[in-house]
């Protein structure tokens, strides 16, 4: 790891330890019981009857900045629900993303579709955390993992009864990714060792990835053209955040995207 990617992680080890320090492990799973049940984020996209949409609440990022000030979690991902998402992305990162575990928990009371909890997760501590928060599936980057901690965390998210979406960038990252055998893989369009995107990673990637894997292509994608081209490539899913969140009028940009409009 290096640049961007290094930082943040280096960043979110503090964060972590400041958590568990403020609510500890015990704590939370006492707050299991009273969680909300755990909805089918994988089933969902395999329900879906065109290309999923996994719509991303996203305020800001290091590569872009502020990208939506009229900022609402709650009220975006209800735009997002109203016009046909599968499911719904909610950046948490407070530092690096102007994301908060509460815009999740204000998304769970105002949708019914699944919610992915999308952050640098790197200890079993955050997986707690995400289930206990109402979450239905968390991101795991292998870049940020190890072979053991990555293999872990799959299975404590498993153990919790909630989906994990494995992204990979690198290529050589893939085999150890497939050794898991996940329902779900990501591919992401940024390098997020430089914040550069290319839509074509995705499509040049997905002839590695067997059909029992859902693939969804993350970053970058920002017309129905593109995601027609992603869509004869094999891609099951995008998750599409900084084209969304732009947008004047959120609804009508996600009705283009998928070209309903």
């Amino acid at each position: 790891m290096s640049n961007v990617l290094e930082e943040i992680v280096v960043h979110k080890r503090g964060e972590i330890e400041a958590a568990r320090r403020l609510t500890p492990e015990d704590q939370l799973r006492d707050q299991l019981p009273n969680a909300r049940r755990v909805r089918g984020f994988v089933k969902a996209l395999q329900r879906s009857p065109g290309i999923g949409l996994i719509a991303e609440v996203k305020k800001a990022s290091p590569s872009a900045g502020l990208i939506r000030k009229d900022f609402d979690p709650g009220a975006i991902a209800k735009i997002y629900e109203a016009h046909g998402a599968t499911c719904i992305s909610c950046l948490t990162d407070e530092h690096f993303f102007g994301g908060h575990l509460d815009h999740l928990r204000a998304i769970r009371e105002h949708v019914s579709i699944p919610l992915l909890r999308k952050d640098f997760i790197l200890d079993r501590y955050q997986v707690l955390e995400s289930r206990a928060a109402g979450t239905d599936c968390v991101l795991l980057i292998a870049e940020c993992l190890n072979d053991e901690t990555l293999a872990d965390l799959f299975s404590y998210t498993q153990e919790l009864e909630m989906d994990a979406l494995i992204e990979i960038y690198e290529p050589e990252n893939l085999e150890r990714v497939l050794r898991l055998n996940p329902p779900l893989v990501g591919i992401n369009n940024r390098n997020l060792k430089t914040f550069v995107t290319e839509l074509d990673h995705s499509i040049r990637l997905s002839k590695q990835i067997p059909d029992s894997c859902l693939l969804v292509s993350e970053s970058g994608i920002r017309t129905h053209d593109e995601v027609l081209r992603l869509q004869d490539a094999g891609v099951a899913a995008i998750l599409v955040g900084e084209t969304l969140m732009r947008s004047p009028d959120i609804g009508s940009k996600v009705d283009e995207l998928l070209g309903r409009s």
